[in-house]
This record gives C-alpha cells, structure tokens and sequence, in this order.
C-alpha cells in the first residue's frame, strides 16, 4: 500500500501533495481532514498534482493525503438503470433521501444498493468453462432491462458452482476453476474509466439510428456505434435536442450526461423523464435511462470525471449486447475544465488557452463508440453511439473545442440562432451540417423503406440549395422578377422548411416521424413540384397551380398519425386529380 502523504499547496481545484510514495498516475486519493475525492493527474519528483472533485474551501498545507492504491473506477451491476449518479458516482437520490438537499464535502455513499435482493437466473451449468465477458445468467433489473452478469475480464476457468437465488449483489453465485485457483463471483464488478473496455472486433456500423426527427433521419443521419456532435450558441436548442433524442432515439439504454450544464436544464430532465412513456412499451423512460448530473455550480474538476463515468456505464450495457446512446451535453464545458486544470498546472497553453492534448482527449473519448462484437461470444454484439454537445461562444465554430471535435465525428448537426429566433425546431442548419453515415443509411433505406429514398432525399437537398442561390437575387429585385419555374421552386422550399423540417416537440403526433412517414412526407412534396413543373410547361399559370386545396392538406400532413399512413395514399390521389384537372382548364 503507497504511503500517506501530506499537501503542500493548494490551488482551487489543484492541490499538491508530497509523500505519496507508490502511488501511481490516475490513481485515486482522499484529499485533507475532509477526505475528498481526487486523482493523481501529474508527478513532478516528489510532488504529485491531484484533481480533487469537490469543493477545496478550507483545506491548507500540512492536512493529510489517504492513497487508496486504485484508479478511478465505478461500480456496475444491477441497480444502475434509473439511478441519478453525481459526476463520481454518487448516488444523488440516496444522499438526497439520506443527508438531505446538500451534498456535504467527503460524503461517501455506495453507488449501488448493497441490500437490495435480485432474483438471479443461471445461463451456464457446473462444468461448463468460461471465458471474460460470458453471459452466465441474468437479473430483470427494470420492466425493460433484463442484467447480463458476465465473467470479469481477469477470470478463465471451469464453473464448480452456480446456482439460481436471490441474493444482493455482493453475494457469491458462482464459483470458477482457473489455473491459478479458485475465483468467486458476485453480481457486483469495479471498472477503471480512463481505458477503454476490451472486445472481440470493432465491425462496420450498418443500421441507422432511427431518432424520429426529420432534419437528422433524412438528411443528417446516424448509424448505431456512431458519432455526432450537435454544436450550437446559446439558445439555439442543442439540450433539447438531446433531450428529444433520449426519449425517442431507437436504442436500448440512454445513459445522459448533464456536464457543467445549468442546474434548471438538469432538473428538468430528473423532473420529465420519470414521467415521459417509453414509445415502445409506454413504460417510464427512467426504466431504461441512467442520468449523471454535474451542473454549472459543482466543483469544475468533476466535469471529466462524468464523461468518462457516463462512457464507462454506457460500455458495460454495450458490453452485454444492447444498443446504447450517450448523450453528452455539453462537451464544451468539459474543455474549459481541461483549460481551467492545465492552467493551473502551468502548462504551455495551446489555442485560445486550451492544453495541448484537447484533441487528443476529445478523440479519445468519442473513439470509444462504435458497432462491436462482444467479449466472450462472437454472437453477442452491441453498439455505442455518442452524440455531443458543443457550445461555442458566440456560435463561433472555428473555436478549438468545435473544431477538435469536428475532426473525430462523422456527423455534424450545426444549429443556428437564426432558425431558432425563426422558431424553426430543431434549428439544424441544413446548409452547413453533413453526416458521412449518408451512403449507409441510404442503402439501408432503399432495402427496407422505398427503393425512391435516396433519390428523393438528394431532389429535396438540391431543392433548399437552389432556394439559397435564389434568396440573394429575390432581396435585390424582388421574387416577381423571377421565372415562374424558380417561383414555384421557392414555394416548394418553403414546403420543404416549414412542412417536413420543422417539428413540433411537443404535440404527440409531431414529436416523433418514422422512417416510413417520413419516406411518405417527403414523396408528396416531391410528387407536387414534378406534376408542377410539367403543367409549367403546358403554360398553366402559377398561380392556378398555388390555389389547389391540397395544399393546406399537405401543410397539416405531419399530424397524420403512425397507424394511419394510409392517408397519404388519399391525400396524393386528391392532389394529383386536382393538378391534373388544371389542364382541361
């Protein structure tokens, strides 16, 4: 066991330490009489820099340092999902229940309930060898969520015991034969955060996945294992979105990070999300979401520690074969706690301030996502997407953390305050976002949507674009000087904005688009602006064309609802049987 140590400086969240012999870096330590979390982030000779996770007020040279011997864990096994964690781990709800509304300095609660009972259920027989990451049984952890218990990664062997019981997660319920002896097994394992988890193989991600909003499964899509960033300035909707994504994203588990993010976004999310339906089941969200909140007003060195403990738990439900998404918002106030600590490390600053490693950090983080083949059997296979809020000053996109970021993801939702004072939602710039998941997503669409998916979804992008060269001449001569054919282009862009782009986050039928709505949304708009253009050109005016009373049908088509998409069929005959109509007059 390392020595204990004594603090010779304190610097806010910085303190130095001397002493600590054998303690290594990252490892975790008890800071002063108060016994606050920290970790070991540098060591200079004698002197070892810890990051404390709480509030340093009061501490002074001479108070004590406590290693512990062990980096920065977490613990997981049954009782995670729906648990409300602080950025260590803590279990916000218990200490509320516990010690009331404040978090008091060096508190210590067990993160997950050691008397509650699960009813295990064995997977594997006595004989039966084992390897890391086997399935050997299961809990029904929540309505939705059924715990894999799998084989730690340091255990090889042959089962000499397992058996179905209730027990609490620290109880034996099974027994392993390895070369070196015998291992006993709980519920309950310890993971390191700052390394990624091992697999099998990293593959190719292939399916889409599926958000329900318009803007980003059309035009910007993600695939499961991918990665997004959603950078945006202030007020232009970045937590909404994400918010939108967690309730109806197609994953199996939502881990959502609140990093450094404002205390009332935060409490909104703890107050909804109990109570919001799960689209699928319409059972509460909180059945299959973990929340980590580490708002504005917390100690700023947490703010890295709560990304890597939401990616740790994220991994670990990865691990067991489920798809899962993590929200991260916001990866922005992340990089300020990086810039804030390497300050007062007196490192050499990099641009606009920030350490050096900021995109080192940033990818190392994001390439933890990704579509895998699960330890312990090829057949087992989960995925991990991330999708990160960045929020930089003044909507300033050229700034490190952005750009940074921008180097690692492949799917780039910018929002603009623009759109947003526009009161179009999500104000997701469609002039300056991409996503390289296209050509994946498309495919998929052709096979299992509409063989018309890909070819529909470029005319539409193509539509917008020309709209954006037009805008520019119609603000220097007016939209009467142009050619009946661009008129009615700009009309159909505008249908394209304000008829499928825009969505209501709150009306229930609007909230949320499938694939195959969507397809149908898309093809009547389309379908209008070519039988359009060809009665342009059997010279019917314009304006006869802009009269039809399908119109306003198409403009309320988004509150169609899921079960009723045979709509669309009756609203396109009624729209063609009145274009074609226009002719004989």
């Amino acid at each position: 066991m390392p020595n204990n140590g004594t603090i010779i400086k304190v610097s806010g969240p910085l303190v130095v330490a001397r002493g600590l012999d054998g303690t290594r870096i990252y490892d975790m330590v008890r800071v002063g009489r108060y016994k606050l979390f920290g970790e070991v982030v540098e060591i200079r000779g004698e002197e070892y820099f810890i990051q404390v996770y709480e509030e340093t007020e009061g501490l002074g040279p001479g108070e004590p340092v406590y290693p512990t011997g062990s980096a920065f864990s977490v613990e997981v096994g049954p009782g995670l999902i729906g648990a409300i964690y602080d950025g260590i781990q803590r279990p916000l709800d218990t200490i509320n229940r516990l010690h009331g509304n404040y978090i008091v300095r060096g508190i210590e609660q067990p993160p997950l309930d050691r008397k509650k009972k699960w009813h295990f259920y064995p997977l594997k027989n006595i004989g039966d060898d084992v390897v890391p990451g086997d399935v050997i049984g299961y809990v029904q952890e929540s309505k939705l969520v059924r715990h894999m218990i799998m084989v730690p990664v340091n255990v090889k062997g042959r089962l000499s015991i397992i058996e179905e019981k209730d027990g609490t997660i620290e109880d034996i319920i099974a027994i392993v034969e390895t070369d070196t002896g015998t291992k006993e097994l709980t519920m309950l394992q310890r993971r390191p955060v700052r390394n990624p988890q091992k697999v099998n193989k990293k593959q190719q991600t292939t399916v889409p996945l599926v958000t329900g909003q318009r803007i980003i499964d059309t035009f910007f899509p993600i695939t499961k294992g991918g990665v997004a960033c959603i950078p945006g300035p202030f007020g232009s909707g970045k937590t909404v979105i994400q918010h939108q994504l967690s309730r109806w994203a197609d994953a199996d588990i939502i881990v959502y990070v609140g990093c450094g993010e404002r205390g009332n976004e935060m409490t909104e999310v703890l107050i909804d999300f109990p109570v919001l339906k799960d689209p699928k089941t319409g059972e509460p969200l909180m059945e299959r979401t973990v929340l980590i909140a580490n708002t504005s007003n917390m100690p700023v060195a947490a703010r890295e520690a709560s990304i890597f403990t939401g990616i740790t738990i994220a991994e670990y439900y990865r691990d067991m074969g489920y798809s899962v998404a993590l929200m991260a918002d916001s990866t922005s106030r992340w990089g300020e706690a990086m810039r804030e600590m390497s300050g007062r490390l007196e490192e050499m600053p990099g641009e606009e301030g920030f350490p050096t490693y900021l995109s080192s950090r940033l990818a190392g983080f994001y390439e933890r996502a990704g579509n895998v083949i699960c330890l312990g059997s090829d057949e087992r296979q989960g995925s991990l997407s991330v999708i990160g809020a960045v929020s930089p000053p003044g909507g300033d996109f050229s700034e490190p953390v952005t750009q940074s970021t921008l180097r690692v993801v492949k799917a780039f939702w910018g929002l603009d305050d623009r759109l947003a004072s526009q009161r179009q939602f999500p104000a997701i710039n469609w002039l300056a976002s991409y996503s390289l998941y296209q050509d994946v997503v498309d495919e998929y669409a052709i096979a299992n949507i509409h063989k018309d998916w890909k070819a529909y979804r470029v005319k539409a992008m193509g539509i917008l674009q020309k709209e954006s060269e037009l805008e520019e001449l119609v603000r220097l001569v007016g939209i009467d000087s142009l050619s009946p054919k661009d008129r009615l282009l700009m009309d159909v862009a505008r249908m394209i904005r304000e008829d499928f782009l825009y969505q209501n986050a709150y009306d229930l039928r609007d909230t949320y688009t499938s694939l195959r709505k969507q397809f149908l949304m898309l093809a009547v708009i389309i379908g209008f602006y070519d039988k359009a253009n060809e009665l342009l050109q059997s010279n019917v005016e314009l304006g006869m064309i802009l009269s039809i009373s399908s119109l306003s049908d198409i403009a309320q088509m988004r509150f169609i609802p899921e079960e009723s998409l045979g709509e669309f069929d009756k609203l396109e005959t009624k729209m063609m049987r009145e274009l074609v109509a226009l002719t004989s007059k």
